[in-house]
């Protein structure tokens, strides 16, 4: 009995349908994977640019370069395009005008997948020991 592949299989042009190619951006389409995630998050100024799409959804390249004026139109343009690859901006075009919008989806998969799984018993008593402490000791200074 053949067992059925994980993810759906995509016909590839000029070979049998169905047959997987390695690649898996051409077998299963757009792919997102953990480490696409990880890699746009791993950046201060893309994380910066979530930041300030999670103020104000729906900017535009300008209105964010505006926001990081020691940033490049260019360089803006490709933090942004990485944060697309990853599925973390979305846009939407209007008229002659690109709209980017936060997409907080990757971000909690990626919080359901690996932060929650091992740190959660462990944050949970140290976030209460945290508080118990800062509650009951003022710091003043000398």
């Amino acid at each position: 009995m053949a067992t059925l592949p994980k993810y759906p299989t995509i016909p590839v042009k000029n070979n049998d349908p169905g047959v997987l190619t390695g690649d898996q951006t051409v077998t299963y389409g757009c792919l997102v994977t953990d480490a696409l995630v990880f890699r746009a998050l791993a950046d201060d100024t893309r994380r910066a640019l979530l930041d300030a799409l999670f103020a104000r959804d729906g900017q535009t390249v300008v209105a964010l370069c505006e926001r990081f004026p020691e940033m490049t139109r260019f360089g803006v343009m490709k933090h942004l395009g990485v944060l697309e690859t990853a599925n973390l901006v979305t846009t939407r075009r209007e008229g002659r005008t690109k709209l980017h919008f936060l997409n907080p989806i990757p971000i909690q998969q990626l919080a359901e997948r690996w932060i929650s799984k091992y740190a959660q018993p462990f944050t949970h008593a140290m976030v209460g020991l945290q508080l118990g402490l800062e509650q009951h000791t003022a710091w003043t200074p000398r």
